[in-house]
Parts: structure tokens; sequence; C-alpha cells
């Protein structure tokens, strides 16, 4: 049993399955991946990675895997050694492997229109990681990995998958606690044990489908845990200097013709470390802005909650900007989420009588949430003011009516 110590969820315990993962090679790139990509730059403390976060990921996998087992009314096995428990932990080590360098900033750049979660899947199929489960696995396999992470066959495991990445996965439940640590902020603080204790696996009468739900004790543990999520979209994800960090270096990517590799073990060799050592001799003002942490200063930028037809009208004057200043002196950025919203699926509440009704009925708070839709545009100092000028005059000006 091999015991690590973890600053947000204390000794986390791995059995020689998951000790053999956390050794391999596909793991231990992790460890060169931020978590938050370029945000180490904004926030000093910010240098967690992927790796840190996958644990805990798995840690959290089987205190949610054993409050599900224990109100489950024997839909899912409580023993520790349960082959479905060893499944859902293991899943859940291994969701992230195949992050690109800086995670989410640089993602569309895999070759063949591959995502991280198909290079995932890649990594699982490696020799390593094949040999790994034969000699430890005993009886899963890492095409039982490869399935929950593609969303699971059959009743029980379509939940394990929830847990994994769900309306109210360990993946959230994690991020939101360690990121708010290493940032030195409290945004993302919420009531886990609580939340912990209210999980209830729920047969939606809808669909017939089991899924992660609550009892009606739980909801203003949910409501905290969104309302963390929010702030830390508002105030870390989405921050002003971290998005102006992020355009460089996608744009600096896009002048080289960065092309994360498709195959497996060529992809292994690419991380932060990597990239920036290229950064680093690169003349590129987009590199230099990065290197150096001189990015182009904010020219303009809207409120956080844009309506549908202000984002369309937004967007319509970006063309006009580009051929008039230059499309290489605009960096736009986008910052849209709908953090309110866990998943595509409906979070199911059972009330003190026993009756089910959706999240979204049960709270008030999270039904007046809004989504988050903000645009920035970012320029050279020379152009800054030209550029604010420019925007606010089409911007500010009434829309025709009719």
């Amino acid at each position: 049993m091999l015991s690590l110590r973890d600053p947000v969820h204390g000794f986390v315990r791995a059995d020689p399955l998951e000790a053999a993962l956390v050794g391999s090679r596909a793991v231990q790139r992790l460890r060169s991946i931020h978590q938050l990509g370029l945000t180490f730059l904004v926030f000093p403390g910010a240098e967690h990675s992927r790796f840190s976060h996958v644990l805990g990921a798995m840690h959290l996998a089987g205190r949610v895997y054993d409050a599900l087992a224990a109100k489950g009314e024997g839909l899912l096995p409580a023993a520790r050694d349960a082959r479905e428990r060893r499944l859902v932990r293991a899943a859940a080590l291994l969701h992230d492997l195949g992050h690109a360098p800086f995670s989410h900033s640089a993602e569309e750049l895999f070759e063949h229109g591959l995502d991280h979660e198909a290079m995932t899947l890649r990594l699982l199929a490696l020799p390593e990681m094949e040999q790994i489960f034969a000699r430890h696995g005993r009886g899963l396999a890492t095409a039982d990995v490869a399935r929950l992470l593609a969303g699971g066959e059959g009743p029980v495991e379509r939940l394990l998958a929830q847990v994994v990445s769900g309306e109210m996965d360990v993946d959230k439940m994690d991020y939101l606690l360690r990121d708010s640590l290493y940032c030195g902020v409290r945004y993302g603080s919420y009531d886990l044990e609580r939340l912990l204790d209210t999980l209830i696996p729920v047969e939606d009468p809808a669909s017939g489908e089991w899924g992660i739900g609550l009892e009606e004790g739980g909801v203003h543990a949910v409501e905290a845990l969104v309302m963390a999520r929010y702030y830390m979209f508002t105030q870390v994800y989405f921050n002003l200097t971290g998005k102006a960090l992020e355009l460089h270096l996608t744009a600096w990517l896009a002048e080289e013709g960065v092309r994360w590799p498709a195959d497996p073990d060529r992809f292994l060799a690419e991380d932060d470390v990597a990239v920036l050592w290229r950064m680093r001799r690169s003349g590129s003002v987009h590199a230099r802005a990065v290197v150096e942490r001189e990015h182009f200063p904010l020219a303009f930028e809207t409120r956080e909650h844009l309506a549908p037809e202000e984002k369309a009208r937004f967007e319509a004057l970006l063309p006009e900007l580009r051929a008039r200043f230059g499309a290489g002196n605009l960096l736009v950025s986008n910052s849209a989420k709908d953090s309110h919203r866990l998943g595509e699926s409906r979070v199911l509440v059972r009330r003190f009588d026993g009756a089910l009704e959706p999240l979204e009925e049960a709270s008030q708070f999270i039904r007046h949430l809004a989504r988050i839709d903000r645009y920035r545009i970012y320029t050279p100092q020379p152009l800054c003011h030209q550029v604010r000028e420019a925007v606010r005059e089409v911007w500010e000006r009434p829309a025709p009516v009719g």
C-alpha cells in the first residue's frame, strides 16, 4: 500500500495497481502539466499540477463510491476491494492523462482532430499500461477503464462514469478545493463532508437511468459548490491577466505551427517544460510576452453577463476592427461558461417525503444564476487608446430599432 500526503485530502492511499499506475510514464508526465495553465504567472502559488489533481480525484472517487454504496440498496457492493470500487478509482486516476501542455489553453491543437479524452484512450493502450493491469489488475483491464471513461455500459457502469465525469463528479469536487488553496483565494471552498454525506444513487423516472442525486439536506452544500465554481471562474479561471497570457500562448503556437502528436509515445515528450524551453528561445512578440510577462494591455472589455443579442452585436464588430488595426494586433478572448450548470443530465433531489424534484426546482439560488459571457480585447500599448475609442464609438451606439 502506497501512502501519499496531500495538502487537500490528507493521506491518499493507493493499492498495488494504483501505485504501479502512479509510477507509469503517462501519470508521471502530469507532474509537468500545470493544473491551471499559465495562471501560475498571475497567482504565484498556482504551481500545482495535474498529477496532484488526479490523486485527489482518485481519493474522492473512493469516498463517493462508499457514500453511494451505503445508500444504494444493493446496487453497488460495499466492500472496499469490490471490483466496481477499484474500477472507478483507477478511472479517476487516469482520466486526465491526455491533457496537452498547459492543460486547456491549447487543447484544439491535436493532430487528426483528437482531443484530450481521445489521447487518454491512446495512452491507456500503451504496452506499459497493459502490463501494469495484467500484473496488478486482479481482473481489471485497460479496456474496462476506457469503457468507463467513454460513459460505461449498463446501469452500474453508467452510474460509475458519472462519479468521474458528470454533474457532481470528483473532478469538480477536487479542482475547486485544490485550485482555491494553491491560488491563495477562498472562493473555491464548500462543505465537502456534508455533500458526501447526502449523496444518493437515484433512478430518474423520466429516463430509467441511475444517476448521482441528493438528499434534501444536501441542497445547500451543492449551492455552495455551485457558488464556489461561479466565483472561481470569474475571479481565477477568467482572470484578466491570465486570459491575456493564454492568448499570447495560443498565438505563438499558431505561428510555430505546433500540433500535439497523435502518437502516444511522442505525445509523452510534450509538457509545459518542453514548450517553455522553446518559447524562451523564440523572438516572437507572443513568446516574449509570456516569458517576460509583458502581455498586451487590455483595450476594452464588455460586462460579465452579455445577453445573446449583445453577444451577436459585439461579434459583428470584430471583422471591422481587425481590418482597421490588423488581425495580429488584436487578441480577443471570450470567457463563457454556464458555471451553475453542473452537466448535461439533471440532478434529482429526494425530498423528506420521498418525492424527487430537479435541483433547479429545489434551489431558487441555482435557478436564478446567469451564464458568464464576457469579451475582452487586448492590443499593443501604442494602439490601446485608438482601439478602445473605436470600440466604444460603435459598441455604445444605441442598437437600431426594428
